[in-house]
Protein backbone atom coordinates (compact mmCIF):
# COMPACT_ATOMS: atom_id res chain seq x y z
CA UNK A 1 0.00 0.00 0.00
CA UNK A 2 1.61 3.60 -0.88
CA UNK A 3 1.71 5.75 1.92
CA UNK A 4 0.21 9.30 1.88
CA UNK A 5 1.93 12.17 3.42
CA UNK A 6 -1.11 13.21 5.16
CA UNK A 7 -4.50 11.65 5.52
CA UNK A 8 -7.78 13.73 6.49
CA UNK A 9 -10.95 11.92 8.22
CA UNK A 10 -14.73 13.81 8.05
CA UNK A 11 -16.97 11.93 9.57
CA UNK A 12 -20.25 12.86 8.06
CA UNK A 13 -24.01 12.41 9.14
CA UNK A 14 -26.65 13.94 6.73
CA UNK A 15 -24.60 16.88 5.99
CA UNK A 16 -25.88 16.92 1.76
CA UNK A 17 -26.17 20.45 1.71
CA UNK A 18 -22.77 20.93 3.61
CA UNK A 19 -20.71 18.29 1.68
CA UNK A 20 -20.42 20.20 -2.06
CA UNK A 21 -18.44 23.38 -0.13
CA UNK A 22 -16.74 20.88 2.27
CA UNK A 23 -15.45 19.16 -1.00
CA UNK A 24 -14.45 22.39 -3.01
CA UNK A 25 -12.41 23.84 0.22
CA UNK A 26 -10.58 20.85 0.71
CA UNK A 27 -9.62 20.57 -2.88
CA UNK A 28 -8.40 24.08 -3.03
CA UNK A 29 -6.29 23.08 0.48
CA UNK A 30 -4.92 20.21 -1.42
CA UNK A 31 -3.96 22.03 -4.45
CA UNK A 32 -2.26 24.77 -2.20
CA UNK A 33 0.14 21.90 -0.05
CA UNK A 34 1.06 20.04 -3.77
CA UNK A 35 3.30 17.87 -4.29
CA UNK A 36 2.09 16.37 -1.13
CA UNK A 37 0.60 13.13 -1.51
CA UNK A 38 -3.03 13.54 0.61
CA UNK A 39 -5.83 11.27 0.83
CA UNK A 40 -9.46 12.55 2.32
CA UNK A 41 -10.99 9.77 3.60
CA UNK A 42 -15.15 11.15 4.00
CA UNK A 43 -16.53 8.36 6.80
CA UNK A 44 -20.52 7.82 6.25
CA UNK A 45 -21.91 7.29 9.71
CA UNK A 46 -24.70 5.57 8.18
CA UNK A 47 -26.41 8.62 6.85
CA UNK A 48 -29.93 8.11 5.16
CA UNK A 49 -30.17 11.39 3.31
CA UNK A 50 -28.53 11.81 0.28
CA UNK A 51 -25.16 12.10 1.58
CA UNK A 52 -23.79 8.49 0.70
CA UNK A 53 -24.76 8.91 -3.05
CA UNK A 54 -22.88 12.24 -3.34
CA UNK A 55 -20.19 10.59 -1.32
CA UNK A 56 -19.94 7.77 -3.45
CA UNK A 57 -19.94 9.97 -6.80
CA UNK A 58 -17.10 11.89 -5.56
CA UNK A 59 -14.94 8.91 -5.10
CA UNK A 60 -15.43 7.56 -8.38
CA UNK A 61 -14.29 11.40 -9.79
CA UNK A 62 -11.61 12.28 -7.70
CA UNK A 63 -8.68 9.61 -6.12
CA UNK A 64 -8.00 12.19 -3.62
CA UNK A 65 -11.09 11.01 -1.88
CA UNK A 66 -11.89 7.80 -0.11
CA UNK A 67 -15.14 6.69 1.07
CA UNK A 68 -16.51 3.97 4.17
CA UNK A 69 -19.72 3.92 5.77
CA UNK A 70 -20.69 2.21 8.80
CA UNK A 71 -22.81 -0.57 9.27
CA UNK A 72 -24.89 1.74 11.62
CA UNK A 73 -25.12 5.41 13.31
CA UNK A 74 -22.14 5.14 16.23
CA UNK A 75 -21.39 8.41 16.35
CA UNK A 76 -18.91 10.78 15.20
CA UNK A 77 -16.21 9.34 17.74
CA UNK A 78 -16.22 5.97 16.34
CA UNK A 79 -16.56 6.90 12.41
CA UNK A 80 -13.00 9.50 13.02
CA UNK A 81 -11.54 5.75 14.47
CA UNK A 82 -12.91 4.44 12.18
CA UNK A 83 -11.24 6.56 9.50
CA UNK A 84 -7.97 7.09 11.22
CA UNK A 85 -7.50 2.60 11.17
CA UNK A 86 -8.02 3.19 7.39
CA UNK A 87 -5.57 6.15 7.07
CA UNK A 88 -2.01 5.93 5.38
CA UNK A 89 -0.54 9.06 6.12
CA UNK A 90 2.49 10.13 7.90
CA UNK A 91 -0.02 11.80 10.01
CA UNK A 92 -3.98 12.59 10.27
CA UNK A 93 -6.09 15.09 10.55
CA UNK A 94 -9.77 14.47 11.83
CA UNK A 95 -12.19 17.36 11.15
CA UNK A 96 -15.94 18.10 10.96
CA UNK A 97 -17.86 18.32 7.99
CA UNK A 98 -19.70 21.44 8.83
CA UNK A 99 -16.72 23.55 8.50
CA UNK A 100 -17.16 24.99 11.85
CA UNK A 101 -13.50 23.90 12.30
CA UNK A 102 -11.84 25.67 8.71
CA UNK A 103 -9.44 23.25 6.97
CA UNK A 104 -7.58 25.90 5.96
CA UNK A 105 -5.82 25.55 9.47
CA UNK A 106 -3.90 22.12 7.93
CA UNK A 107 -0.95 23.95 6.58
CA UNK A 108 0.04 25.65 10.03
CA UNK A 109 -1.10 22.67 11.33
CA UNK A 110 1.63 20.57 9.20
CA UNK A 111 4.46 23.15 10.08
CA UNK A 112 3.38 22.68 13.98
CA UNK A 113 4.59 19.18 13.06
CA UNK A 114 7.27 19.47 10.73
CA UNK A 115 8.71 21.19 13.92
CA UNK A 116 8.80 18.25 16.13
CA UNK A 117 4.81 18.54 17.65
CA UNK A 118 3.64 14.47 17.50
CA UNK A 119 -0.11 16.65 18.45
CA UNK A 120 -1.18 19.79 17.29
CA UNK A 121 -4.45 20.82 18.73
CA UNK A 122 -6.68 23.39 17.01
CA UNK A 123 -7.79 25.36 20.11
CA UNK A 124 -11.18 27.44 19.98
CA UNK A 125 -10.04 30.82 20.56
CA UNK A 126 -13.84 31.98 19.73
CA UNK A 127 -16.94 30.45 18.87
CA UNK A 128 -20.10 32.29 16.61
CA UNK A 129 -23.48 31.61 16.55
CA UNK A 130 -23.53 29.57 20.37
CA UNK A 131 -25.54 30.92 23.32
CA UNK A 132 -24.24 31.89 26.00
CA UNK A 133 -25.86 28.88 27.86
CA UNK A 134 -24.22 26.51 25.79
CA UNK A 135 -20.69 28.02 26.04
CA UNK A 136 -20.89 27.99 29.94
CA UNK A 137 -21.52 24.37 29.87
CA UNK A 138 -18.42 23.71 27.33
CA UNK A 139 -16.44 25.40 29.64
CA UNK A 140 -17.75 23.84 32.88
CA UNK A 141 -17.17 20.61 31.04
CA UNK A 142 -13.56 21.12 30.23
CA UNK A 143 -12.74 22.89 33.27
CA UNK A 144 -14.09 19.46 35.23
CA UNK A 145 -12.30 16.92 33.23
CA UNK A 146 -8.65 18.83 33.98
CA UNK A 147 -9.35 19.11 37.24
CA UNK A 148 -11.04 15.78 37.91
CA UNK A 149 -9.85 13.45 34.93
CA UNK A 150 -6.68 11.87 34.41
CA UNK A 151 -6.05 14.11 30.97
CA UNK A 152 -4.83 17.85 30.17
CA UNK A 153 -7.33 19.16 27.86
CA UNK A 154 -7.39 22.67 26.46
CA UNK A 155 -9.31 24.62 28.34
CA UNK A 156 -11.29 26.12 25.74
CA UNK A 157 -11.88 23.07 24.12
CA UNK A 158 -10.70 20.72 20.79
CA UNK A 159 -12.53 19.24 17.99
CA UNK A 160 -10.19 19.53 15.82
CA UNK A 161 -6.16 17.57 15.74
CA UNK A 162 -3.57 16.78 14.15
CA UNK A 163 -2.04 13.67 15.29
CA UNK A 164 1.67 11.71 14.30
CA UNK A 165 1.51 8.20 12.69
CA UNK A 166 2.57 7.01 16.11
CA UNK A 167 -0.14 8.64 17.93
CA UNK A 168 -2.71 7.35 15.34
CA UNK A 169 -1.29 4.30 15.89
CA UNK A 170 -1.45 3.83 19.77
CA UNK A 171 -4.68 5.92 19.73
CA UNK A 172 -6.14 2.54 18.03
CA UNK A 173 -4.64 0.23 20.17
CA UNK A 174 -6.02 2.11 23.57
CA UNK A 175 -9.55 2.87 23.17
CA UNK A 176 -12.35 1.16 24.28
CA UNK A 177 -15.76 0.28 23.11
CA UNK A 178 -17.40 3.85 24.76
CA UNK A 179 -14.19 6.16 23.04
CA UNK A 180 -13.84 9.74 23.48
CA UNK A 181 -11.36 10.56 20.90
CA UNK A 182 -9.95 14.22 22.57
CA UNK A 183 -9.84 12.59 25.51
CA UNK A 184 -7.72 9.30 24.17
CA UNK A 185 -5.28 11.31 22.81
CA UNK A 186 -5.15 13.71 25.50
CA UNK A 187 -4.08 10.78 27.64
CA UNK A 188 -1.60 9.44 25.58
CA UNK A 189 0.89 12.45 26.10
CA UNK A 190 3.18 12.67 23.31
CA UNK A 191 4.77 16.41 22.31
CA UNK A 192 2.18 18.80 21.50
CA UNK A 193 1.29 22.05 19.93
CA UNK A 194 -1.95 24.74 19.45
CA UNK A 195 -3.30 26.50 17.16
CA UNK A 196 -5.80 29.43 18.04
CA UNK A 197 -8.44 29.56 15.84
CA UNK A 198 -12.12 30.81 15.61
CA UNK A 199 -14.47 28.66 15.32
CA UNK A 200 -17.18 29.41 12.57
CA UNK A 201 -21.17 28.89 12.43
CA UNK A 202 -22.00 25.62 10.32
CA UNK A 203 -22.13 26.87 6.47
CA UNK A 204 -25.39 24.62 5.93
CA UNK A 205 -27.92 21.94 7.59
CA UNK A 206 -28.80 21.54 11.31
CA UNK A 207 -26.23 20.52 14.18
CA UNK A 208 -26.67 16.62 14.47
CA UNK A 209 -25.03 17.54 18.55
CA UNK A 210 -28.30 17.34 20.54
CA UNK A 211 -28.37 17.28 24.25
CA UNK A 212 -28.87 13.62 24.35
CA UNK A 213 -25.62 13.06 22.78
CA UNK A 214 -23.90 16.11 24.76
CA UNK A 215 -25.02 14.40 27.99
CA UNK A 216 -23.65 10.95 26.62
CA UNK A 217 -20.76 12.58 25.90
CA UNK A 218 -20.23 14.08 29.08
CA UNK A 219 -20.71 10.65 31.47
CA UNK A 220 -18.56 8.59 28.85
CA UNK A 221 -15.69 11.08 29.34
CA UNK A 222 -15.81 11.33 33.10
CA UNK A 223 -16.38 7.51 33.18
CA UNK A 224 -13.49 7.19 30.77
CA UNK A 225 -11.31 9.23 32.50
CA UNK A 226 -12.12 9.77 35.94
CA UNK A 227 -12.35 8.27 39.39
CA UNK A 228 -13.91 11.32 40.70
CA UNK A 229 -17.32 9.79 41.03
CA UNK A 230 -16.53 7.03 43.05
CA UNK A 231 -14.90 8.92 45.15
CA UNK A 232 -17.01 11.05 45.68
CA UNK A 233 -19.73 8.55 46.05
CA UNK A 234 -17.22 7.01 49.31
CA UNK A 235 -16.72 10.24 50.96
CA UNK A 236 -20.77 11.11 51.18
CA UNK A 237 -20.99 7.71 51.99
CA UNK A 238 -18.57 8.25 54.81
CA UNK A 239 -19.93 11.69 55.62
CA UNK A 240 -23.60 10.54 55.97
CA UNK A 241 -22.35 7.86 58.19
CA UNK A 242 -20.72 9.98 60.48
CA UNK A 243 -23.53 12.30 60.73
CA UNK A 244 -25.55 9.57 61.68
CA UNK A 245 -23.69 8.17 64.49
CA UNK A 246 -23.20 11.93 65.86
CA UNK A 247 -27.22 12.23 65.60
CA UNK A 248 -27.74 8.87 67.11
CA UNK A 249 -25.34 9.72 70.14
CA UNK A 250 -26.96 13.00 70.37
CA UNK A 251 -30.61 11.40 70.90
CA UNK A 252 -29.25 8.45 73.17
CA UNK A 253 -27.56 11.62 75.45
CA UNK A 254 -30.84 13.65 75.57
CA UNK A 255 -33.14 10.58 76.44
CA UNK A 256 -30.63 9.40 79.41
CA UNK A 257 -30.20 12.63 80.80
CA UNK A 258 -33.50 14.71 80.28
CA UNK A 259 -35.80 11.98 79.57
CA UNK A 260 -36.86 13.79 76.05
CA UNK A 261 -38.69 11.30 73.73
CA UNK A 262 -37.63 10.71 70.23
CA UNK A 263 -40.13 13.24 68.22
CA UNK A 264 -39.68 13.98 64.69
CA UNK A 265 -41.52 12.06 61.90
CA UNK A 266 -41.10 14.51 59.13
CA UNK A 267 -37.33 14.94 59.97
CA UNK A 268 -37.47 11.31 59.95
CA UNK A 269 -38.94 10.94 56.68
CA UNK A 270 -36.97 13.85 55.19
CA UNK A 271 -33.70 12.28 55.94
CA UNK A 272 -34.61 8.65 54.87
CA UNK A 273 -35.66 10.34 51.63
CA UNK A 274 -32.43 12.20 51.05
CA UNK A 275 -30.63 8.85 52.01
CA UNK A 276 -32.80 6.80 49.90
CA UNK A 277 -32.36 9.25 46.64
CA UNK A 278 -28.02 9.33 47.32
CA UNK A 279 -28.38 5.81 47.64
CA UNK A 280 -30.10 5.69 44.32
CA UNK A 281 -27.37 8.06 42.72
CA UNK A 282 -24.32 6.11 43.92
CA UNK A 283 -26.29 2.67 42.79
CA UNK A 284 -26.32 4.95 39.12
CA UNK A 285 -22.99 5.73 39.25
CA UNK A 286 -21.55 2.17 39.63
CA UNK A 287 -24.41 1.06 37.18
CA UNK A 288 -22.47 3.42 34.32
CA UNK A 289 -18.88 2.24 35.45
CA UNK A 290 -20.07 -1.80 35.48
CA UNK A 291 -21.95 -1.69 32.25
CA UNK A 292 -18.46 -0.28 29.99
CA UNK A 293 -16.78 -3.05 32.07
CA UNK A 294 -18.89 -5.50 30.97
CA UNK A 295 -19.14 -3.82 27.84
CA UNK A 296 -15.21 -3.76 27.36
CA UNK A 297 -15.04 -7.77 28.47
CA UNK A 298 -17.23 -8.89 25.59
CA UNK A 299 -14.64 -7.38 23.21
CA UNK A 300 -17.54 -6.59 21.05
CA UNK A 301 -16.08 -5.03 17.55
CA UNK A 302 -16.78 -1.05 18.00
CA UNK A 303 -18.07 -0.98 14.55
CA UNK A 304 -18.15 -2.67 11.13
CA UNK A 305 -17.74 -0.92 7.57
CA UNK A 306 -21.05 -1.27 5.60
CA UNK A 307 -19.17 0.14 2.35
CA UNK A 308 -15.73 0.89 1.63
CA UNK A 309 -13.72 2.65 -1.57
CA UNK A 310 -10.95 1.03 -3.10
CA UNK A 311 -7.04 2.84 -1.76
CA UNK A 312 -6.56 2.93 -5.10
CA UNK A 313 -9.06 3.07 -8.01
CA UNK A 314 -12.08 4.52 -6.01
CA UNK A 315 -14.56 2.13 -6.81
CA UNK A 316 -16.90 0.99 -4.23
CA UNK A 317 -16.27 -2.87 -2.15
CA UNK A 318 -19.18 -4.63 0.19
CA UNK A 319 -16.37 -5.09 3.30
CA UNK A 320 -17.40 -5.86 6.35
CA UNK A 321 -14.53 -4.90 8.04
CA UNK A 322 -14.40 -4.43 11.83
CA UNK A 323 -12.16 -2.83 14.37
CA UNK A 324 -11.94 -4.62 17.82
CA UNK A 325 -12.37 -2.41 21.13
Amino acid sequence: MTRSNLSVVVPIFNEEFAIPILIERLNRICGELFPLKIEVILVDDHSFDKSAEMLRAITRQNSTFRYARLARNSGSHIAILAGLAESTGECAVFMAADLQDPPELIPQMLERWRAGNQIVWAVREQRDGVSRFDLFLSRTFYRLMNLMGEVNLPPEGSDFALLDRRVVEALLKSTGSHPSVIGEVARLGFSHAEILYRKEQRVAGVTKWTKARKLKAFADAFVLFSYAPMRIMSFSGMLCSFCGFVYAIVVIIAKLTRSVPVQGWSSLMVAVLVLGGVQMMMLGVLGEYLWRTLEAARRRPVYFLEEISDVNSGDENPLAEAQEA
